[in-house]
């Protein structure tokens, strides 16, 4: 007959990483007019160990456009926030959202046509 072994409860599963409510409603506003201008089809997100991340797609396969990454453990360095542009190049950084996305909203501005 077969040894019966205890099951541990006390291993659980690392904690991931992911985004706060107020975090993720201000990214995905930024996505619904991005997608309201025509300019995204696609999103997907990853949560992981040590990051978080919001990847917005042209279309949905090509690479993303733009990665938005939430990396906790950089907090007290350049900053937990991070946008990454379509090559990998780390486009901005810092401590608060908003001015990680400002590239971004600062482009979406460009499209309004005055009058």
């Amino acid at each position: 007959m077969g040894t019966v072994l205890p099951f541990r409860a006390e291993t659980s599963p690392a904690p991931q990483v992911g985004f706060e409510r107020g975090e993720l409603n201000r990214i995905v506003d930024l996505y619904g007019r991005m997608v309201a201008a025509g300019l995204w089809k696609d999103y997907a997100i990853e949560f992981g160990r040590d990051h978080a991340a919001f990847w917005a797609f042209r279309r949905t396969a090509e690479r993303p456009e733009y990665r938005i990454e939430k990396r906790p453990a950089l907090r007290t360095r350049q900053g937990m926030w991070a946008l990454i542009g379509e090559h990998g190049a780390v486009l901005r950084r810092g401590h608060e959202l908003g001015p990680v996305l400002a590239p971004i909203e600062r482009r979406l501005l460009k499209l309004v046509e005055t009058g």
